[in-house]
């Protein structure tokens, strides 16, 4: 329990999809501190026990579930929530899979994989990937939002300008997170909680992982925000740094095949020189390594690279 927080939103009050008519778990006063029990995207499906086989049993209309929401007193449509992203408290257990058609290259990886992770909760240690890699672990909430002025229910998977399943890697402790608000009380929901991931998250899933999120839940009148915007409190790649990274280009006139060109490339030169299976070095870069945008004024051609971490196998 979070003993600072002024409400604790209990994992039962989860919801799948975003829907303005879903009753808010809580209604709060601007400035109200909370913690939230997340669930991971799994739903809890995956457990120390799981195997491989487990991944085709996973219920995908139960994906992604998100705690909440929560009515922020005196929100109102065309003003920001502020989310102010205080702590989170980690579970210790997280897994991250190769779901068959999901992911940049699908195309490539047909067969259903499984990673099962076992970290330090507590002082967050760089997690074991087989016998030679360690991870760095950055805790932080894949979907984080408010509710969609449209009625009805919406799917949880694709990330909107309220926010939801926006998968960035910084939206840690110590970040400030504005939101769009659409509907009267914002109602603001979070989920989806990683140990780790890499920019991109390219074969879609990270460190899976349950854990508690503190947040603090303000209204900024007036501000219009078109799309979501946030502050981090410093350096956002400190943990992956020391020890530079590999890097692997895609160029071409189209992003989506340089990202896949710089993956595949990853995965190659990982699979030659690590000896890693392409399943397990899929994975890896998925949880760790970065895609950027290095060069999109050049036409024809732009220029994606892939950023891999050397402090991985130090």
């Amino acid at each position: 329990m979070c003993s600072n927080c002024d409400y604790t939103i209990h994992g039962r009050h989860h919801h799948f999809g975003w829907d303005r008519s879903f009753p808010p778990a809580e209604k709060v006063a601007p400035g109200s501190t909370l913690e939230f029990n997340c669930l991971d995207s799994g739903n809890g499906h995956f457990t120390r026990e799981s195997t491989v086989a487990d991944v085709a049993t996973l219920d995908f209309s139960k994906v992604n579930p998100v705690t909440g929401p929560i009515h922020v007193d005196g929100a109102q449509p065309g003003d920001a929530l502020k989310v102010e992203i205080l702590s989170f408290k980690p579970s210790g257990f997280g897994w991250t899979a190769n779901i068959p058609g999901f992911g940049l290259l699908a195309d490539q990886f047909k067969e259903p994989a499984l990673a099962l992770w076992t970290y330090d909760a507590g002082q967050l240690a760089p997690a074991l990937y087989g016998k030679q890699a360690k991870v760095p672990l950055k805790p932080f909430a894949g979907t984080i939002g408010a509710a969609p002025a449209e009625p009805g229910l919406h799917s949880v998977v694709p990330p909107r300008r309220v926010g939801g399943n926006l998968d960035i890697r910084d939206l840690a402790a110590g970040t400030t997170l504005y939101l769009p608000v659409e509907v009267e009380g914002a109602l603001f929901s979070i989920g989806d909680t990683h140990a780790a991931q890499g920019d991109g998250e390219v074969c879609g899933t990270a460190i899976e992982s349950a854990m508690d999120v503190a947040v603090r839940l303000d209204v900024v009148k007036g501000a219009n925000l078109s799309m979501p915007r946030f502050t981090t409190p410093g350096p956002v790649t400190r943990h992956l740094d020391a020890e530079g990274y590999e890097v692997t280009t895609g160029i071409g006139s189209d992003l989506t095949e340089g990202a896949r060109a710089a993956v595949s490339g990853m995965i190659e030169l990982l699979c030659a020189t690590r000896g890693l299976s392409p399943e397990e070095a899929y994975m890896l870069c998925s949880v760790c390594g970065d895609l950027r945008i290095s060069e999109i004024v050049d036409q024809p051609n732009w220029v994606v690279s892939f950023y891999f971490p050397r402090v991985v196998f130090s």
